[in-house]
């Protein structure tokens, strides 16, 4: 199993001036920490780098433009991918052909080490972009097949009810040949499963579930796989989780690094975000039973560290931290998107996470090599009562759109 990274490029609130001063002042800060701690990672032998594409996600995400923090990033790293983590695919948020010269881009600069992955976002940035929602799926397989035309044939044109589009060469041509390896984001079951049916990797965004039902996602995805019928020209059967990721050499420091209060901070807010933007429609009772957790520590009945006795998230030391990933390997992840910089750690206690995963952890699971990991360390899933997540925990519904 690999360890890549995550990135969306965090400015909790509030920040520490009014307007104009404290936004900027917080994107000032974070966007040469992520970068030095993503050089870092490159020395240290993480795989890749995924960098979203979020538009007006405030205190979350600040980072709408992945294609030149990918660009930057391919001329001071030397090993590490760079993957679009992902490329808004609907045709209202990217004309295909500037997805394609993006992409390829940052491949020829990178000299092959690009990534593609794609989605469709979330109906806070679809509706600011007056993308039309039901047809985002259909439009998303779309505009893939028409990226993919644009990098394969010397000139490219169409015409179909999404695009009309003159016979052009797109420039430039992958450094990949045919092109960079194809991911797509779910944050559901059923989106996992169009991933696995359309032959392309999958980007497992479920976080903060129980481990026993993110293995049935990645289930369902390779079931998916049996019969898929590639939507790009490469086949990629990979599944990829991201999850909270603090590694230290001692758990003193949790306090005064405020790892408790980060990790409550990322998840109250992806709660109140879905929430808001794609779960309005629902009923009191079905908004609560999709973020059980938010309201049982309203009634003083959870504790953030349950997340971390239950492996929903990886922190501790290197060896612990070892032992966690052994539970990932075990439901068939391949590489866990490891998201470092949240909430309010300090960059020092990121860039001594970084190092202590490379130094120590990555050389370990190279040594345990391919499904080594769960038979070195301790196997199983837990069998025993269920734990006050899961007894809280139900399936979350499923939204009109997806990852």
């Amino acid at each position: 199993m690999e360890l890549g990274l995550l990135y969306e490029f965090d400015c909790p609130q509030p920040w520490a001036d009014e307007h104009p001063w404290g936004q900027r002042e917080a994107e000032r800060k974070i966007y040469p920490e992520a970068i030095e701690q993503i050089v870092l990672a490159d020395k240290v032998g993480f795989e890749a780098v995924w960098l979203v594409e979020h538009h007006f996600r405030e205190n979350r995400s600040h980072m709408p433009c992945n294609t030149a923090v990918l660009g930057a990033l391919s001329q001071i790293t030397e090993r590490i991918k760079l993957g679009f983590g992902v490329a808004l695919m609907p045709h209202e948020f990217n004309h295909p052909a500037r997805i394609a010269e993006n992409v390829a881009t940052v491949d020829m600069l990178s000299k092959g080490r690009a990534i593609w992955g794609m989605g469709r976002s979330t109906p806070m940035e679809q509706l600011a972009f007056n993308v039309d929602i039901p047809s985002s799926k259909e439009k998303l397989k779309a505009a893939a097949k028409t990226v993919v035309g644009m990098w394969e044939q010397q000139y490219y044109e169409e015409d179909s009810d999404y695009l009309k589009f003159p016979a052009r060469m797109v420039t430039p041509k992958p450094y990949q040949y045919p092109h960079p390896p194809a991911w797509m984001a779910a944050s559901s079951e059923s989106s996992a499963v169009m991933a696995g049916e359309n032959g392309c990797g999958l980007l497992c965004f479920s976080i903060m579930q129980p481990l026993t039902r993110l293995k049935e996602i990645i289930d369902a995805y390779h079931k998916a796989q049996e019969t898929a019928v590639p939507l790009t020209s490469v086949h990629t059967n990979k599944v990829g989780v991201y999850t909270l990721v603090h590694c230290a050499e001692s758990r003193d420091t949790f306090d005064t690094d405020r790892v408790w209060d980060s990790m409550w901070w990322w998840y109250k807010g992806l709660a109140e975000f879905h929430l808001k933007w794609e779960m309005a429609h629902l009923s009191e009772e079905q908004q609560k039973q999709a973020f059980p957790v938010l309201e049982a520590q309203r009634k003083g009945e959870f504790d953030v560290t349950h997340f971390d006795r239950e492996d929903m998230v990886i922190v501790g030391t290197p060896d612990e931290c070892l032992q966690k990933l052994a539970r990932y390997d075990e439901i068939g992840v391949d590489q866990v998107l490891c998201y470092l910089n949240f909430g309010y750690l300090p960059h020092r206690a990121v860039m001594k996470s970084v190092e202590l995963l490379g130094t120590y952890v990555i050389p370990e699971l190279q040594k345990m090599g391919k499904n080594g990991i769960a038979g070195s360390l301790t196997k199983g899933i837990k069998q025993a009562e269920k734990s006050i997540t899961e007894q809280n925990w139900a399936k979350t519904p499923e939204a009109p759109v997806g990852g």
